[in-house]
Parts: structure tokens; sequence; C-alpha cells
């Protein structure tokens, strides 16, 4: 699953599963720009990547303005050459609790860096990806997207929306030469782990969660890493529209 001679962007780089994605395709020799509201943090992976041997670069961004995410893309190809995979990474929810309980600004928030990121995404990068002939975007949805999790409904509406979406416009691109898919994560060992909890991150919290994941563990950042690099590489490239679950079996 070679990636030489590509070049990659990845939201939400500085941190959980974007800095392992963004590790991961550099290792398979990809040019990678690490995006995320947290400057620093983004600048520590790709000066990490560089230090393995890699080209990194890294950019403020706030995924959901329209601005922000056009001057990410610019600076992407002025400073690495080109684009060839996008990776809508970054991603926000509110905190596990009954729907009713969520605020309009918790719920504009959510849909705002889930699926307004989405939009802006596919204005700035897909016209590129048709004059070029081709390209690959791979979204990080949620099992939840699939199967609503207890006290997450409007964030689990976002994801669905993203897995809609994700086929939507592979379907629409395909002749184009563009391939977009999508990768299910299960509550995985992040920061927001507390938050998809709704609870304080204790073992015993944690065996709650555990006991509706078949293979025993949460997600872990390389879990996902591996399924985007793989769908990223031309050894999907017959795969279109897919929604992988990356999910220790919890959607069985």
């Amino acid at each position: 699953m070679q990636l030489n001679d590509k070049v990659a962007i990845v939201t939400g780089g500085a941190s959980g599963f974007g800095a392992s994605i963004a590790r991961l395709l550099s290792q398979r020799g990809a040019a990678v720009m690490i995006a995320d509201l947290n400057l620093d943090g983004a600048e520590r992976v790709a000066e990490e990547i560089r230090a393995a041997g890699g080209r990194a670069g890294a950019t403020a961004c706030d995924v959901a303005s329209e601005q922000a995410f056009r001057g990410m893309v610019a600076r992407t190809r002025d400073t690495l050459g080109g684009l060839h995979i996008m990776v809508n990474n970054a991603g926000t929810t509110h905190r596990n609790k009954p729907a009713l309980d969520v605020s309009e600004e918790e719920f504009d928030r959510v849909y705002r860096v889930n699926l307004k990121s989405l939009f802006w995404s596919a204005h700035a990068v897909l016209p590129g990806f048709v004059s070029q002939g081709g390209g690959t975007i791979v979204n990080v949805a949620s099992t939840t997207g699939v199967r609503p999790g207890p006290g997450l409904t409007w964030y689990s509406g976002s994801k669905a929306a993203m897995i809609n979406l994700t086929k939507g416009l592979a379907l629409e691109f395909a002749r184009s030469g563009v391939r977009v898919n999508a990768v299910n994560p299960m509550i995985g060992e992040t920061a927001m782990l507390g938050d998809f909890m709704g609870a304080e991150d204790t073992p015993q919290n944690r065996e709650r969660f555990l006991a509706r994941i078949p293979l025993g563990r949460f997600t872990r950042p390389g879990d996902v890493a591996s399924a985007v690099a793989f769908l990223a590489s031309d050894e999907a490239a017959y795969l279109t529209g897919v929604c992988l679950d990356v999910d220790g079996g919890r959607n069985i």
C-alpha cells in the first residue's frame, strides 16, 4: 500500500486518530499537510514526520470556514506540490446526555464541524481532482452513524449524514476518476473518550462500554489509520462509496 508521489491533507491531524493517520500516510510515502485548529500541535506532528525523513507541513484551519478550507488546499498545493488524498478527520461531539439536554449551541457546533466541513471540502477539493483526472477522499465517520449510540443522538445524526454524503459524492464523481469512502470507528482511545461516555474516564466506566464490543477493546488510532491508508491507496482502486466499520464487531 505504497503512496509514493502522493500528497495528502489530514484535518484534525494534531492528535488522536488524525495524528496517527498522518504518520502512517507518511510512512507509506505520502507528503502530508497536517491541518488543525491547534497549530502548535500540528507543527509538532509535522516536525516528527520530517525528523523521520518524511515530507510534511502544518497549517491552522477551521474546517467549517470556506476561506480557511480553500486556503489550506491552496497552501498544500503550493508547498507540497499537489493534492491527491483528502482525509476529512476533524470532528467534534456533544457530551453523552439525553437528546433534549443538548443545547442549540452544542448542536450547531457539532453540525458545523462534522458536516459543513464536508461541504467546503467538496467545493475546495473536488474541482481540482476532476481536472487532474483523479483523487480520493476518505471521511472519518462513526459506527454511531450506522447504529446510534445511547446519549449521542444528535452526534449520531451528523455521522449518519456524513455516511450518506460519502455515498452520494462517490456516485456523482465516480466517472471523473474520484473515489470517496469513509471509515466508521467505534469509541476510541482519544481525548474525547470522556465526552462519548458521558462520564469520567475510569476503568469501571470503560468496562460498561467495552461490554458492547465483541473484540473487547476500544478502537485505537492505529486501527483507523490502517483503514484510511488502505482506502487511500491504489490497492483500493475499485472501492468507492464504501463505509468501512472499524469497530471490533460492534455493528454486527
